[in-house]
């Protein structure tokens, strides 16, 4: 497996509040964590810096995760856990009132990756059935999507396109989705935040990832394509693409 992390503040705003990173576990299994922190005072940095930083500390003491079963739930009960060290934080700290972070994590074995999110920071799995999003926006504006009140084109210009109807460290608790998917050679993971969503078409992340070049270009080419159009959002994505490990890539 090769994988990449990227992050870029974007052309516009002052501070980066995005976070990512890949991460081993003792027996070698990767962790990928993008992060798109929210709140007021820079606190939206210490959200999501909060949240990489735990799960990469509870990721590298971590237990070997074989099954699914395992890694789904070591994604919840870390999650949780997360979640709840936040909500605290915030309310001892009263420059961090009202922080929060999106999160979409995904564990990757040779065999299945499992993928937990909550808010609107995405995956997207590239595969030889094609290239589709496999998490759902916990956003209003995707409610009003899936609830037949505007259209899919209504949601890319919506005012509100911005609020969240969940997020990591808000609330005492969280709900969250997690979803376990066949991971095979040749498949290619996308995790992002909505500062790379909210500017590609999904025809333009296609285009960047069927494209020969390697991984580090690939991700590269995708912050360039995001400011290009505008960056006014921080750039974060992992890519992870199941190799044979004497490719190159």
């Amino acid at each position: 497996m090769k994988a990449v992390f990227i992050t870029d503040r974007g052309k516009v705003r002052q501070h980066n509040e995005d976070s990512g990173g890949i991460f081993l576990n003792p027996a070698g299994v990767r962790l990928a964590i993008v992060a798109d922190g929210m709140g007021g005072h820079r606190a939206g940095d210490v959200a999501s810096n909060l949240t990489v930083t735990k799960m990469k500390e509870f990721w590298e003491k971590s237990a070997n995760v074989e099954t699914p079963e395992q890694a789904e739930e070591w994604l919840r009960n870390t999650i949780h856990e997360v979640n709840l060290m936040l909500f605290k934080h915030a309310e001892e700290n009263s420059d961090c009132q009202g922080m929060g972070t999106t999160i979409v994590a995904a564990i990757c074995t040779n065999r299945f990756a499992t993928i937990a999110n909550i808010g609107d920071s995405r995956c997207y799995l590239l595969n030889e059935n094609g290239f589709k999003q496999i998490t759902e926006d916990h956003s209003l504006v995707n409610e009003l999507v899936r609830s037949g009140q505007i259209s899919k084109e209504d949601a890319e210009h919506h005012p509100r396109k911005n609020v969240l109807l969940r997020a990591l460290g808000t609330e005492k608790s969280v709900e969250m989705d997690i979803v376990t998917i066949v991971f095979e050679e040749g498949d290619v993971l996308l995790l992002c935040s909505d500062g790379l969503s909210n500017k590609l078409t999904t025809d333009e992340m296609l285009e960047i990832l069927i494209s020969s070049e390697n991984l580090k270009e690939k991700s590269e080419k995708f912050v360039e394509l995001a400011n290009h159009y505008g960056g006014e959002d921080n750039i974060t994505l992992v890519l992870l693409e199941y190799l044979d490990e004497s490719e190159s890539g």
